[in-house]
């Protein structure tokens, strides 16, 4: 399985472990997607939705995902986030609008979110998931015979180990990648990659009331500090990108 599982990607030759397909990646991304349509409200202000399509497509014709179904919906809540799922389906709440501000913050945004579906993320996290589970299962195969304490005990180091060793330091790393490509994708969209650094200061201040006494290493994403000085360290190769549209 680890030898047919490894693929890199592209923007960073970063070595990733990922044994689902793009197909299934894809399948599963559309249906998730449809469901969360019925499910959640979707946003009809015209100016809003031009914004968001505008943008969008932009971003999309620089990033490269095979076979991509792309599709941007604005979903009404107060949450200040955005995602996209496996197969180019992005989401964005109303609630993050007014921390983007303008354009450029919008497509920091977007371009953040459409490069973890290039970046293949989401498969990723699942077939790291998958693998954990395996090896729990295995692990419990292997102390069934031992006192059940020392089962107990055993399965509880193995399950924070995993979470606090692997799972959020890789998810972590994998926000860090979006980052980066995003400034690409952005900048080679026309969009002035320099702005990154002010939506990020603007979405610290915002969420420094819900998340800002969680310690570091139990987050899923990196201290808000951390990350805007890696998006500054990254910012001289993005400029080099940058095509301003007329």
């Amino acid at each position: 399985m680890l030898l047919v599982s490894c693929g890199t990607v592209t923007e960073t030759g970063r070595r990733q472990f990922n044994f689902m397909s793009s197909g299934q990646e894809m399948a599963l991304g559309l249906t998730s997607f449809e469901k969360l349509k019925k499910e959640t409200p979707i946003n009809k202000d015209p100016a809003i939705n031009a914004l968001v399509q505008r943008v969008g497509k932009r971003i999309a014709s620089v990033a490269t995902l095979p076979d991509a179904q792309w599709e941007f919906v604005v979903f009404e809540s107060k949450e200040a986030n955005a995602f996209c799922l496996p197969g180019g389906k992005v989401g964005i709440y109303t609630g993050i609008l007014p921390i983007t501000k303008n354009e450029a913050g919008l497509a920091v945004v977007l371009g953040h979110e459409v490069a973890h579906a290039t970046a293949r993320h989401g498969g990723e996290r699942m077939s790291e998931a998958m693998a954990i589970q395996m090896g729990g299962q295995a692990l419990g195969v292997g102390l069934s015979a031992a006192d059940p304490r020392m089962q107990a005990v055993a399965s509880l180091a193995y399950g924070t180990g995993t979470t606090l060793l692997r799972e959020l330091p890789h998810s972590r790393a994998q926000e860090s990648e979006a980052d980066y490509i995003g400034l690409l994708y952005m900048a080679r969209a026309g969009y002035n990659p320099e702005e990154a650094v002010n939506f990020w200061t603007r979405f610290a201040e915002v969420e420094k009331q819900s998340a800002g006494g969680t310690l570091w290493f139990l987050r899923t994403h990196p201290m808000h500090d951390t990350r805007i000085q890696e998006i500054k360290d990254k910012l001289p190769k993005a400029k080099q990108e940058f095509r301003p549209q007329s």
